[in-house]
């Protein structure tokens, strides 16, 4: 019985739950996504949440000039969670959700010139996990003979669940911090080579401008006889 019992925890592991009494909507899942937000635009995304859940967005300007960007959230019902002006990073959590449309809308109408390399994450913790975690537990059914009580093996495979999303949310933000940093990297190196290169052509200029001053000055103007 121990050896059904490790085989039905395999196939929970392994397998994606089956509901139970008709399908129901699917799972809402997190995402990340990078875009580019031209000058003078505004972009916006919809993203679907159900009711009492909860939703962390994190956003990030990676590129462009000042390296920032407005933001602003609003709910399904049209009122307005956040507003952000010209800021360069912000993480904004709503809980719980309404069951809806969310809009998130990012604006670089203030700048002219630049474009803006944006990266956004939504994080969403929703009480429908925990009621899919609870399925497996019928599936492996303890009993007396049993040594390992299924509900510890239950709280550890959760909580190790948890810590491994949470360390897949966290490098997600670190690649986004690696990316920000080797755009303004690359921009000042442009910029030092820039000037560098000017610099050069300056000194260039002016050392022909005083051989040709000193060669006026070393001339022999007289006149020549005739």
């Amino acid at each position: 019985m121990a050896a059904g019992a490790a085989l039905g925890l395999a196939l929970w592991l392994l397998l994606p739950p089956v509901g139970v009494g008709g399908a129901g909507p699917p799972p809402i899942q997190d995402g990340e996504f990078t875009f580019l937000l031209p000058a003078g635009r505004k972009q916006c995304f919809y993203q679907s949440a159900p009711a009492n859940a909860s939703l962390e967005t994190e956003y990030q300007v990676i590129g462009g000039a000042g390296l920032d960007v407005d933001f602003s959230l609003e709910s399904p019902q049209g009122v307005l969670l956040v507003s952000e002006s010209r800021k360069a990073d912000g993480v904004h959590t709503v809980e719980p959700t309404e069951a809806g449309d969310y809009k998130l809308c990012f604006d670089n109408s203030f700048s002219t010139i630049s474009e803006k390399l944006v990266f956004f994450e939504l994080i969403f913790d929703s009480l429908q996990d925990e009621e899919e975690v609870e399925g497996w537990a019928e599936a492996v059914e303890p009993e007396e003979i049993l040594d390992v009580k299924m509900e510890d093996i239950k709280e550890s495979i959760e909580t190790m669940r948890t810590r491994l999303e949470r360390s897949i949310q966290v490098l997600t933000l670190l690649r986004a911090f690696e990316a920000r940093d080797r755009n303004l990297q690359e921009g000042n190196l442009e910029r030092v080579n820039f000037w560098s290169a000017v610099n050069v052509a300056v000194l260039l200029l002016v050392a022909v401008l005083q051989v040709c001053t000193l060669k006026r000055f070393f001339q022999d103007k007289r006149p020549v006889p005739t």
